[in-house]
């Protein structure tokens, strides 16, 4: 497509962290507040993906901002278990990172303090990108930033909750294309304190369908000029993130879909960000072993069937493209013991080749979520209040994991 190759005009703008380096390494230090990301890659939080086990096993294969799945602050400040548990800090984790759904200003500067002084966390991202139903039907999420008011708000009272915790922002481009919001939530979070601005380049309604819009990265890092733009969307292989720099001007990516069944993708960015030949994919039998390991870390988290059941999901991803057979597929997701899925798994290597590579096309095969578009849900009368700083009544959720 015409936007992954045009620089769409913006090359001449002075970026304020990310510079191209000398002798050909691109620049590769991205300062969010205090936080200096050397690549400058964020693992975009995900429900039911990004929690301890795979984020500590994304960590093994290269440095990055690895971020929670999203929490919300009611929950947490009603000291809800699960919540509790969603945010607490793996053993080693170097940065620890929380992302955090709310509509209601006190509720929010009220989590916020939490994480901080309770969990000690490093970093607060503020989610108004979710286009869940759940989420916008209540004026959260992708909906949140048709209020710029009560957007300013709550960007505000994270920012003077957090102090010198650096609080940024993730949303997308809008609600469609005759309703985008992302520049003027942008310029309202830059102003009201925000260390960063995240963009999935695609709309509320598209949801995971089509291709990301990267266009739209790069009007919005001619829009903002005090703190850094991340770009997120498409980027499958470590190519795609160069491309993106290229073609956005952004000062660094977020890393969504791309990495599900493909946790090597962050050593991959590693070595394209420092200038050194990107890795061939893994044999089968690495993958396999990267498999077994990240079922190991799920249950020491989540207890053996809760492991195994998280897995599931992980499975199909890393099998996308391999001659595995639905039968042996089948067997694998009716498994319920660890030590049954574990012995699955090693049997694997007996009927595919250990030595095995994909072509490297098959990383761009989709995984997780491919749904879209379709219409956003909203609150009533939310287009016709949309001046208004309050947040909805009822608007809060207290379940976390969006």
């Amino acid at each position: 497509m015409p936007h992954r190759n045009d620089p769409t005009g913006v090359s001449g703008h002075e970026r304020p962290v990310a510079r191209r380096a000398a002798h050909g390494r691109r620049a590769m230090t991205l300062s969010i507040g205090p936080l200096r990301l050397d690549p400058p890659v964020v693992l975009a939080p995900m429900a039911g993906v990004t929690n301890v086990a795979f984020r500590r096993l994304c960590r093994q294969f290269g440095a990055g901002l690895y971020v929670s799945e999203m929490v919300t602050a009611r929950a947490l400040v009603e000291g809800n278990e699960r919540t509790r548990r969603m945010v607490a800090r793996d053993d080693g984790e170097p940065t620890h990172s929380v992302q955090l759904y709310s509509v209601h200003p006190e509720v929010l500067a009220r989590a916020v303090r939490i994480l901080i002084d309770d969990i000690g966390v490093d970093h607060v991202d503020l989610n108004f990108g979710c286009p869940a139903p759940k989420v916008t039907r209540r004026g959260g999420g992708a909906a949140l930033p048709l209020h710029p008011r009560l957007l300013q708000r709550l960007v505000e009272s994270a920012v003077g909750s957090a102090g010198r915790v650096p609080v940024t922002v993730k949303m997308r481009m809008g609600i469609d294309d005759s309703l985008r919001t992302d520049i003027e939530a942008a310029r309202i979070a830059e102003d009201a304190g925000a260390a960063a601005v995240a963009l999935h380049a695609r709309t509320a309604v598209q949801l995971y369908s089509g291709e990301a819009r990267w266009e739209a990265i790069a009007e919005l890092r001619a829009s903002v000029r005090s703190i850094p733009v991340l770009g997120n969307g498409d980027i499958w292989r470590a190519e795609d993130a160069l491309a993106m720099h290229e073609a956005t001007g952004c000062d660094g990516v977020v890393i969504g879909r791309g990495c599900l069944g493909r946790p090597w993708l962050f050593r991959d960015l590693a070595c394209a960000y420092a200038g050194e030949p990107i890795p061939p994919p893994p044999t089968f039998g690495e993958t396999v072993a990267t498999m077994r390991e990240h079922l190991e870390l799920l249950c020491a988290h989540l207890g053996g069937l809760g492991g195994v059941r998280d897995f599931r999901k992980h499975l199909a991803w890393y099998l996308v493209g391999y001659p595995v057979g639905r039968a042996r597929r089948h067997e694998l997701n009716r498994a319920n013991d660890p030590e049954v899925v574990d012995a699955l798994l090693a049997r694997l290597l007996d009927v595919v080749d250990p030595d095995l590579r994909l072509d490297p096309v098959t990383a761009t095969l989709p995984r997780g979520h491919t749904n879209g578009p379709r219409p956003v849900a909203l609150p009533d009368g939310w287009l016709d209040s949309r001046h208004d700083d309050q947040p909805p009544a009822g608007a809060e959720l207290l379940v976390s994991g969006g």
